[in-house]
């Protein structure tokens, strides 16, 4: 028996009757040999890690536009607290931890350059639905490797497209789970949807904190109460929950308790942290930018297909948020600057 079969051996004897088994995927769009040492998932998350699309999460805001990326979170630093939490809530319930590695690796692939005001500004300015959920698959299946796709497994694709909550509640997201109506169809991706509000709510405020925008002070003092009073004891609370309550069942779920103070922290960050004019001073910016190249680049789509030849066959509105969702950061300043001279 080879290390791969062992692997897959394995994960039938030990995993949750609940998870996904590797050597059960569903498969890719493409067929192709086995890896002698890698189950289909470790697979996929090596293509990710491995992904230029990856590598530019590095230079892409998370939320705070102000920062360097030196300090404070940005889309890649989230992109791994994320697959921590995952892992650890996969451990704990005996799922399949590859598989929410992969999915946690890609599932902000297609995030724009200025976090989600980038995002916001192209789905207003495209006459189709722009999302980050949406656009990571994109990524995964149609720009990376210079137009040939990662060639990833069905369950990695449904994971990274179901992820995205909006701003819907955690109360929202769990009912259609349960109700069999959630965007991912397996518990895997649940868990990836629950890692990465874990880790964004927690963090955002860690990175308010030291930003000055906010004090510990100011946090809704019942949340801090049940959950703790630091970053850490957050975490390890909610994610101990998750595992708790989730036991035995065949969703992902929280405590009416913890699920509670959650959503409170959520709501708090949207109605006292996002919109601080700190904020909003540096999205009237971002929207500039992103807004002058979107415009640009339809009608000059020359542009796009001298750096993505690949999207010769795409309409101009849409192989422009594929250029434009690629861009860091600094590319995308640097653009702005070059072409409205």
């Amino acid at each position: 028996m080879g290390i791969r079969e062992k692997i897959e051996e394995w994960e039938k004897k030990s995993l949750s009757e609940f998870a996904t088994l590797s050597v059960r995927t569903a498969g890719r769009k493409k067929d192709e040999p086995a890896c002698p040492v890698r189950t289909e998932f470790q697979k996929d998350a090596d293509r990710i890690l491995h992904s230029l699309g990856f590598r530019l999460l590095k230079h892409k805001t998370q939320v705070f536009l102000s920062t360097t990326g030196e300090e404070f979170r940005t889309r890649l630093t989230h992109t791994l607290e994320v697959a921590s939490v995952a892992r650890y809530i996969a451990g704990g319930l005996n799922l399949n931890r590859d598989l929410v590695e992969a999915i946690s690796l890609g599932h902000d692939l297609g995030h724009t350059p200025f976090g989600h005001t980038g995002e916001e500004i192209l789905d207003s300015l495209t006459p189709f639905d722009f999302r980050h959920s949406h656009q990571s698959v994109r990524v995964v299946e149609t720009i990376e490797n210079n137009g040939r796709g990662l060639n990833l497994t069905k369950e990695v694709i449904d994971g990274i497209e179901g992820h995205s909550k909006g701003l819907s509640s955690l109360y929202d997201i769990l009912d259609e789970n349960v109700q069999g109506q959630g965007k991912t169809s397996t518990i895997e991706g649940e868990v990836v949807q629950f890692a990465d509000w874990i880790a964004y709510i927690n963090h955002d405020i860690d990175d308010a904190f030291n930003m000055g925008l906010i004090t510990k002070d100011d946090l809704p003092p019942e949340p801090v109460k049940i959950l703790g009073m630091n970053f850490q004891d957050r975490t390890v609370s909610m994610i101990k929950d998750v595992i708790e309550a989730s036991r035995g069942k065949g969703h992902i779920t929280m405590s009416e308790k913890i699920i509670g103070a959650t959503d409170e922290l959520r709501r708090y960050l949207y109605g006292n942290v996002y919109r601080k004019d700190e904020i909003i001073s540096k999205e009237d910016t971002a929207k500039k930018i992103v807004t002058f190249l979107y415009e640009r680049c339809v009608s000059d789509y020359g542009l796009v297909l001298k750096e993505m030849p690949f999207l010769a066959k795409e309409r101009p509105e849409r192989g422009a948020c594929d250029y434009i969702a690629f861009l860091t950061d600094s590319r995308a300043q640097d653009l702005y600057a070059q072409y409205s001279r």
